[in-house]
């Protein structure tokens, strides 16, 4: 059985309305700057960036396609990035000559989408830029350039709001950080 999150949340960092209201912000500035697009493509990241996608494109009055990719980079069980980037699941739709928006949830290392970006630069897209939700720079190992950024926070692990807990709990409406030590005692007895 698992154990409620309620057990390991630290603090609500960013609470729904917050999250809603950045959001709808985000959405509002997309639209402007990106009204006399022809081929607008959001390209969301999985998972994580799944829930923030949906929210945003609600917002957005502008005519937009979107596709999906898949990109790793963690090993099993780990928050630490390996550094390898393998792409797990590619878009389905050409990107030449369109403007690509990069849909992310959580920037931190800057590993992982500056290869990202590389890869994406090679298909001649007519523009290439990024929207996260969260920006953690203070973990910053490789500078990539974010267009928008819903949040910056500091250096704590979080979850919710399609960020996952061992692939739970993507599915709470804000943003808490985890009480590591009461996080690891709920994992050792869920091990006994």
């Amino acid at each position: 059985m698992c154990n409620r999150y309620e057990e390991f949340l630290e603090e609500i960092l960013i609470p729904e309305e917050a999250l809603r209201q950045r959001v709808a912000e985000l959405g509002a500035q997309i639209s402007q700057d990106y009204k006399h697009s022809e081929k607008l493509v959001l390209l969301c990241i999985l998972r994580g960036g799944v829930m923030f996608l949906t929210d945003l494109i609600r917002h957005l009055t502008v005519p937009h396609m979107v596709d999906f990719m898949a990109v790793s980079s963690y090993g099993a069980g780990s928050r630490q990035s390996t550094g390898q980037v393998r792409i797990t699941l590619d878009l389905n739709t050409s990107i030449e000559d369109c403007d690509v928006l990069i849909v992310e949830d959580i920037i931190d290392s800057g590993r992982t989408l500056a290869s990202v970006i590389n890869l994406l630069s090679a298909r001649k897209p007519r523009s290439l830029a990024v929207c996260t939700l969260l920006d953690k720079a203070e973990r910053r190992e490789v500078e990539v350039p974010l267009r928008y950024v819903g949040f910056t926070i500091p250096n704590k692990f979080v979850f919710g709001y399609g960020l996952d807990l061992d692939e739970l709990y993507r599915n709470l409406p804000f943003i808490g950080v985890v009480n590591e030590e009461k996080y690891q005692q709920s994992r050792l007895k869920r091990e006994c």
